[in-house]
């Protein structure tokens, strides 16, 4: 993609000679590492393919074995893990299955302060000899794990994703298989292409240049349950600048992320550099957001919880507790909806919006939640909604293996989407037009439900529930102009995905310029899910996060801190300018 030209003056020490310096008998370090290293180009960007998983295939075949013996093995051993070394633990949470709770997947192992503060401390260690590495070498482990995912461990992750994240095995290929390895091969990419960004202008007899350094303290990478894929790519864009990370993985994500974080170590990433801390979050936050070389957060979750954080920096940014002004990336949650103008082709919305809403039981932050149809097609556009509904499969991932949807993640999930089907199952201004049950006796699971509500202003298009629920307005024709301002103005606040449906290009411009701040991520005629790395960067605005685009160069260039270097090849030869003649 990019020709990275490493500069001599930049490159780390590994092989090093002494010479006489200024003062008789001081030893000075000249790097001679740079001498091997030579101008390169990374491989091109490309995403990883999906194997089908039809059956009969190979894939199949294979992945179904992997499950079975891992499904034998349980409960799991999950780790923490610093300097690349289990530690023992005190204290764990039990993760069940999604899709059988009676039962052990896992353990959560939960770090102590004192732990927290010695994985910083080592992180700490670590970070000269990580950020003096070149970057050829730190590329090459990126590279070489997005083959060990791509190859010997993508069963292995997709099956860790399927038992311990009630995913179908299409939705773990998709995430922990191939969006990981786009992720760890695409970051080098991006890397490259930031610290390609350098001065074009000057004067003669000076060279201007910028140094892209790394954050001078740690980073703190907080990852979600609901995509493998996240947490990797929370740890890779800032280690591959040249930082040191802590990691704290989602308490029903551990396993799969003990994998990722292998993986790592075996394609040869040094054991300091990514600190592997699972724990309860305020006892992690405690240490982190009161230690003087916290100097960044990649984030991945709820807003409220991002809120949270980001405020009690501001606090320790208040009191001068960092050294610096930490940078803070986050994506969070998401209302998001789908709007439909009587110009749109129904049959695809119709495919679209089961897609979109009901993958992965709706646990996506782009997943489709709320739905504007205009009244002419709405009979139309319903009856076929209704209809597929009728065809989606529930069930068990690792034995329904064909099962288009699963269970949702947890107790505490499964309440709170159980509470809202029971308000609005006897809400008189809702009407029930799809599901509205739900079954908790073996595993978490709840039927893809849809409400018609009467009003654009119902709560269903304000509050996020993170499950399968969908509530659609029936808007007059004439309205269109009018229901732009109400999908523009409901949300919750977010503004993470949006999509429209029109074959009018009048109708797709006004509402894509109506619409301007209301997704980060703004479909035509597609589904809000399924951001491709490397084709459609991810993030949205307002109260869906910081929107610094996943998928991209602008998070790396968030987490270093560049340098500019201004050199001049002549002496100056006196101070005074023509004007003081």
């Amino acid at each position: 993609m990019s020709t990275v030209r490493t500069l001599a003056s930049r490159l780390p020490q590994a092989g090093r000679r002494p010479v006489l310096g200024a003062r008789y008998g001081q030893t000075l370090r000249l790097q001679s590492r740079a001498n091997a290293t030579v101008p390169f180009r990374l491989p091109d960007a490309r995403n990883e393919p999906n194997p089908t998983y039809v059956e009969g295939s190979p894939e199949r075949t294979k992945l179904l074995e992997v499950v079975k013996r891992m499904r034998s093995e349980l409960p799991l051993k999950s780790e923490l893990i610093i300097d690349g070394k289990a530690q023992a633990y005190s204290q764990a949470w039990e993760q069940p299955l999604p899709f059988e709770h009676k039962t052990t997947f896992t353990s959560y192992p939960l770090a102590s302060k004192e732990q927290v503060s010695g994985a910083i401390d080592s992180a700490l260690a670590a970070k000269k000899s990580w950020e003096q590495t070149p970057f050829v070498d730190r590329a090459a482990i990126f590279l070489k794990a997005a083959e060990l995912v791509a190859g010997k461990y993508r069963h292995e992750l997709i099956a860790a994703t399927m038992l311990g994240q009630g995913k179908n095995m299409w939705q773990g290929e998709i995430d922990a298989a191939a969006e990981l390895a786009d992720f760890f091969r695409l970051n080098c990419n991006w890397a490259a292409e930031v610290m390609e960004r350098q001065p074009t202008r000057g004067s003669d007899g000076m060279w201007s240049r910028l140094d892209y350094r790394p954050l001078e303290g740690f980073v703190y990478a907080i990852s979600p349950f609901n995509f493998t894929a996240i947490g990797g790519n929370l740890i890779a864009g800032p280690a591959i600048m040249g930082n040191v990370v802590l990691w704290k993985p989602s308490p029903s994500n551990i396993y799969a992320s003990t994998i990722v974080y292998k993986i790592l170590l075996e394609a040869g990433l040094p054991e300091g550099v990514i600190q592997f801390v699972p724990g309860d979050a305020e006892l992690i936050n405690d240490v982190v957001f009161n230690h003087h070389d916290f100097a960044g957060l990649n984030f991945v979750g709820s807003s409220d919880v991002f809120r949270s954080l980001y405020a009690r920096v501001g606090e320790g940014i208040g009191k001068k507790t960092y050294r610096e002004f930490p940078r803070l990336v986050g994506e969070t949650s998401g209302k998001n909806f789908t709007l439909i103008h009587p110009t749109g082709d129904i049959e695809s919305a119709a495919y679209h919006t089961i897609r979109g809403t009901f993958e992965y039981q709706g646990q996506k932050c782009s997943a489709t939640s709320r739905l504007y149809v205009p009244e002419s097609r709405s009979k139309e556009f319903i009856d076929k909604l209704t209809s597929h509904i009728k065809k989606i499969t529930i069930g068990n991932p690792v034995q329904d293996v064909s099962a288009f949807m699963g269970p949702v993640i947890h107790s505490r999930s499964f309440e709170k989407i159980k509470e809202v089907i029971d308000e609005s199952n006897n809400d008189p201004s809702l009407k029930l037009i799809a599901g509205g049950k739900y079954d908790g006796s073996k595993g978490y699971y709840v039927e893809p439900t849809v409400y018609l509500a009467d009003s654009p202003d119902h709560k269903l298009f304000n509050y996020e529930i993170f499950g399968p629920v969908l509530a659609i307005h029936v808007y007059p024709d004439a309205e269109w102009n009018s229901i732009l301002k109400k999908v523009d103005q409901a949300g919750g606040g977010f503004a993470l995905t949006g999509a429209v449906f029109a074959n009018s290009r009048a109708a797709i411009r006004e509402a894509e310029d109506a619409l301007r701040y209301s997704a980060g991520n703004f479909y035509i005629n597609c589904k809000t899910t399924a951001a491709l790395i490397g084709q459609q960067s991810f993030g949205g605005a307002r109260a869906s996060g910081t929107n610094d685009k996943a998928g991209s160069s602008n998070p790396i260039l968030r987490f270093t801190s560049p340098r500019l270097i201004k050199e001049e090849f002549f002496p100056q030869e006196g101070f005074l300018y023509p004007s003081n003649q």
